[in-house]
């Protein structure tokens, strides 16, 4: 087990690792985290919560915290929702609605309003735009190189609808149409995201204001590669910018105090949490 799950544990925390999953804490191609577990390893040791924040469902997000025997709090669907096991906290905090497993925060908006507005977009631009409520889970296994249990739990969205827009010159006409509905666009390592009125970034800030209610020099790390990470980066003492698998970095993420990963994905990932932990 990597994380200590005991009470003890739970009281206080000096640092928290944030990380987007998809082509930084998973590799890009084959999803493994494998060349991570050194510094997962090293961070369970300091009892140094790791919070998944990324793009995936609750479901997808589920099956990895398994995997990884994360207890942790997690962040869907760029920001739409914050899942907090019950029992985590010792202290109380406001919850939009709770089911057996967790406390729920919700911050998106609810999945079947966005497939309205991602309808109308259809309509706008016809057969240039695939999102995942028009694809079987077959298509998307074949597309994002999962199996085709992964790409099913991928299918159950909640609160983003991931697309494809085959005509980047018709990108403005989606922003219109979806500022025009109140949503925003955001753009992650392989599809566009219409999103309501969220982010990592606001998730991020309203979790670790939960922490801090016990720490009150909590510091905080995030991990990302793509746009969509931005928020995340932008809201925590030391953001860390993973390569991209052809080693050049999103140019689109400029922040004065970024930290450039030496490396992609999860061994990228791993380089740069080993040598911030030896210097923090």
């Amino acid at each position: 087990m990597f994380y200590d799950d005991t009470p003890s544990a739970q009281m206080k925390w000096h640092l928290i690792v944030f990380t987007d999953l998809d082509g930084t804490l998973l590799d890009h191609t084959t999803y493994s985290f494998k060349p991570a577990l050194p510094a997962l390893k090293a961070l369970g040791a300091k009892n140094i919560p790791v919070i998944f924040c990324t793009s995936k469902t609750r479901a997808e997000i589920e099956a990895h915290r398994l995997e990884l025997n994360n207890i942790h709090p997690f962040i869907s669907e760029n920001g739409g929702a914050l899942f907090i096991p019950k029992n985590y906290f010792s202290h109380s905090f406001q919850f939009t609605r709770e089911d057996s497993h967790y406390c729920i925060i919700e911050f998106g908006t609810p999945y079947p309003q966005l497939r309205e507005v991602f309808n109308q977009m259809c309509t706008s631009l016809p057969g240039k735009l695939r999102g995942f409520g028009d694809l079987s889970a077959q298509e998307i296994a074949e597309l994002c190189g999962l199996s085709l249990a992964q790409a099913t739990l991928a299918k159950q969205r909640e609160y983003d609808e991931p697309f494809l827009l085959d005509d980047e010159a018709a990108e403005e006409t989606v922003k219109e149409i979806a500022t025009c509905a109140h949503l925003h666009l955001n753009r992650g390592g392989r599809f566009y995201h219409l999103i309501g009125n969220c982010d990592k970034g606001k998730a991020v800030l309203h979790l670790r204001d939960i922490y801090q209610q016990k720490s009150a020099h909590l510091k905080t790390v995030a991990l990302g590669d793509s746009l969509n990470d931005l928020p995340l980066l932008a809201v925590v003492d030391y953001p860390i910018l993973i390569q991209k698998p052809d080693g050049s970095y999103d140019p689109s993420i400029k922040l004065d105090n970024l930290i450039l990963a030496p490396g992609s994905g999860p061994s990228g990932w791993c380089k740069a949490i080993v040598e911030l932990i030896s210097r923090l």
